[in-house]
């Protein structure tokens, strides 16, 4: 099938080179002039997709060769890009960076040569001159056949620029697009945490912060020369990706509020077109669970941040922990897990799994992995493979023994709690990976729903 998605992918040269704060500026602008804008992020990202879908109204989500293969990545650009007049691309890392520290795997520069996406790479100006020269060459040179078309120079002064781009011209003149500056803007800033930028649900004053940028982005950012290069994008061919519809519904409560809210879109539309309800309900707010379901699916998030108020809300944990004692078929991915162990720090939790989560001070077990069942469990039968990755900074005293996870470096150790109505742990999965594991929640769920069935 072919495809007509116009887009771009904005590439950094570095983590924290700014490239978020550009994208950000540039999607408010876009939706400003009153287009139809998607929105993409590379990798396995929660938190950028997040502000992506409070300036767009509509979800961001992920493209990462990890977790799909090449039809499968065109496809979810092609199935969330349609019918939009742009969709941007933000990258992940540097442009080269991929899984390993000398490999350029999943990276952002696969992601654009996969998709033929023409490619804007952000430059962080800041501090530097005739430098930003090496660096855009650098990255021009360093494998050929990139399809970098254009610059856009972060932190940098209208003045700098002025001359920058005399020298930018001069020199890549046919080979890039100069596309414009954005100067530094104190008062917009997004504050980070350790597991990125916070989540846009935390930023005071967010809808101000982004308008602001935007007017900027129109003032000093060439947006007609943006979607005159997203214009220029070759078609997407790709196969539909079909997943199997299920003969009846089943209802699965998703926890949904400040504390739980790392979810992969598409991992969620994926059980919505097998025919699953979901639920939202809040561990924070809600005295109990929803009514006639027959799963439940906690995602990732900052319950540390909520420790005290999920501790006190003891009617929701009491609801939780009764469920899952009755059989009741759970995903509970990282945040989520750590919802179920006896504490997080010195705050009650769900005390379904036993051992307490701690605060280890430091980024723990980061990165891709790939998960082999040392037994039959909830998603997959003893053997099966599943791909996912952690990232976090928080552990458990008892992190399970259900999976063997493997780093491409090697380095190995056992993780998860699963049985077969139960996957919890730290490792994070997306469902278009692999369908099948959605289609063995999914079987878990109707024969909860119908155990009691004469």
């Amino acid at each position: 099938m072919e495809y007509m998605i116009p887009r771009i992918v904005l590439a950094g040269t570095n983590s924290g080179c700014g490239k978020t704060t550009v994208a950000c500026a540039i999607l408010q602008a876009l939706v400003n002039r009153e287009l139809n804008v998607g929105a993409f992020k590379c990798g396995p990202d929660y938190i950028d997709p997040m502000f992506h879908s409070r300036i767009i109204g509509a979800e961001c989500t992920n493209l990462d060769l990890f977790f799909f293969d090449e039809n499968t990545l065109k496809y979810l650009l092609a199935k969330n890009g349609a019918g939009r007049d742009i969709s941007v691309i933000e990258g992940v890392m540097g442009f080269y960076d991929g899984m390993g520290l000398t490999t350029t795997a999943a990276s952002t520069y696969e992601v654009s040569l996969f998709t033929e996406s023409p490619t804007v790479l952000v430059v962080a100006a800041k501090g530097a001159s005739l430098s930003v020269m090496a660096v855009i060459q650098g990255f021009l040179d360093f494998c050929p056949n990139n399809l970098i078309k254009g610059v856009i120079l972060n932190q940098c002064t209208a003045s700098t620029y002025s001359v920058l781009a005399k020298e930018i011209e001069a020199r890549f003149a046919g080979r890039v697009q100069l596309l414009g500056f954005l100067p530094t803007m104190r008062e917009c800033s997004l504050e980070s945490r350790h597991l990125g930028l916070i989540t846009a649900a935390e930023v005071q004053g967010l809808h101000e912060k982004l308008n602001m940028l935007a007017s900027q982005a129109e003032r000093t950012i060439d947006i007609d020369g943006l979607l005159a290069l997203a214009a220029s994008a070759a078609p997407v061919y790709c196969e539909e990706v079909n997943l199997p519809k299920q003969r009846e519904t089943v209802r699965i409560a998703v926890a949904r509020d400040n504390a739980f809210c790392f979810y992969y879109e598409d991992s969620l539309d994926a059980l919505r077109e097998m025919g699953v309800e979901l639920v939202p309900f809040s561990p924070l707010s809600n005295s109990e669970l929803p009514q006639d379901i027959q799963g439940m699916y906690l995602g990732g998030g900052y319950p540390e941040l909520y420790a005290q108020r999920l501790s006190e809300n003891a009617p929701m944990r009491a609801s939780v922990k009764a469920a899952l004692e009755r059989g009741i078929p759970c995903i509970a991915e990282c945040g989520g897990f750590m919802y179920l162990t006896e504490s997080i720090a010195s705050y009650p939790m769900v005390g379904f799994i036993p051992g307490k989560s701690f605060d280890t001070g430091k980024l723990t077990r980061f990165g891709y992995i790939s998960l082999k069942a040392g037994h039959d469990t909830l998603l997959c039968t003893a053997g099966g493979e599943i791909r996912g990755h952690e990232f976090h900074h928080w552990d458990s005293e008892n992190t399970g023994g259900s999976f063997t996870a493997v780093k491409a470096s090697g380095k190995s150790w056992k993780c998860v709690h699963a049985t077969e109505t139960l996957y919890a742990g730290y490792p994070h999965f997306h469902f278009y990976s692999n369908p099948d594991f959605a289609v063995s929640f999914y079987n878990a769920c109707l024969k909860e729903k119908h155990k009691n069935d004469n």
